[in-house]
């Protein structure tokens, strides 16, 4: 077992709270062609026996060394997502329906970094397990770190960013870097929709014969305010089925707000993950800045979430169906999963 001195490189966006993400990094022994495995200590004192190997109590701390080999063959995915962080999650409905719509647009794989959530929470995450969709990750930090639920000290005490959303998309990052063609850094209530194709599979491409070789795309995003309703399903629809299920219903969400400073601030990212170092909520760190816009007419965010601007009047609003023009395949999906889920009343 070799030590050596570990050097820190903390990331530059943690939000004016106490702790941030950090790099660690260590040299490697001229000897050591791969290392297989590394732990961690702050005292630099690490128990081990007489004969320099690792004791019993060492070796829960050690953790596999990965990605060790660049490849550019294909991966086992070509679209994954991550989402980070679930916390007290009960938005069942809205949940499976971003998942299916995520089928549709092409992505494969689906990170779950998971808190906390409620028992049909759980039952959806565990039906999307097992079909191989979703990987689950508990994430644990809040048992070891004072978490805020908020991304500004200021919004939400702790002394880390909204339950280590920052540490979660670069551990995503990573755990997928040599998985999956491009990932896609969102959260649970926002899709990314092509306005002239259907999927990802046919955005991707296009976006790269047009721009050449640039790895990373960023989205604006817009605000579709769940207070504004439009007429509900009728009781005879496919939709009615969904009445008793918690959560909110994008279908019946389709007026956005109209785009400002802030939400132009808050893109979000698909990205080849081989071409970063490391990623922050609305972009990359390092390198630093390196996506290319996307046109709002070619792809933009929808946000079904609660309202931003909240003094804006329905007439203010702006309508979008293109959520629609996925309805056919999305509702037929959506209720056999929450009927094989054991959801209620489905």
């Amino acid at each position: 077992m070799h030590q050596s001195d570990g050097y820190q490189e903390i990331h530059s966006d943690h939000f004016g709270f106490a702790y941030g993400t950090a790099d660690i990094m260590c040299s490697v022994p001229s000897a050591c062609v791969a290392p297989t495995h590394i732990a961690v200590s702050a005292t630099g004192e690490l128990p081990q026996t007489a004969d320099g190997v690792c004791s019993e109590k060492l070796k829960h701390w050690f953790v596999e060394v990965k990605n060790q080999e660049r490849t550019s063959q294909a991966f086992r995915y070509n679209f994954t997502v991550c989402l980070s962080t679930m916390f007290d999650f009960t938005n069942v409905l809205q949940l499976v329906q971003s998942l299916e719509m995520m089928k549709l647009l092409g992505v494969n794989r689906v990170a779950v970094y998971q808190t906390s959530c409620n028992t049909d929470t759980q039952r959806v995450l565990d039906y999307y397990t097992e079909t191989g969709l979703v990987e689950v990750i508990h994430w644990s930090l809040p048992r070891f770190v004072n978490v805020s639920r908020s991304w500004l000290p200021q919004h939400g005490p702790g002394d880390l960013h909204y339950f280590g959303q920052l540490a979660a998309l670069n551990d995503c990052l990573y755990r997928y870097m040599y998985q999956s063609t491009y990932l896609a850094m969102q959260d649970i209530d926002e899709l990314i929709l092509p306005q002239s194709v259907d999927s990802w599979v046919e955005l991707l491409p296009t976006l790269e014969r047009k721009h050449g070789a640039i790895h990373c795309y960023k989205f604006k995003c817009y605000v579709f305010p769940t207070v504004a309703l439009n007429p509900p399903s009728s009781s005879g629809s496919p939709q009615s089925l969904w009445t008793n299920t918690s959560g909110v219903n994008i279908l019946e969400h389709l007026h956005h707000e109209p785009p400002n400073s802030e939400t132009k601030s808050n893109y979000k990212i698909i990205l080849d993950p081989r071409a970063v170092f490391s990623v922050t909520v609305h972009g990359t760190l390092k390198p630093w800045d390196q996506c290319h816009w996307v046109d709002k007419n070619v792809a933009r965010i929808y946000h079904t979430r609660a309202p931003k601007q909240t003094n804006l009047t329905k007439e203010q609003l702006v309508y979008d169906d293109r959520l629609l023009s996925y309805s056919a395949r999305l509702t037929p999906a959506v209720t056999a999963v929450l009927r094989r889920s054991n959801q209620k009343h489905c």
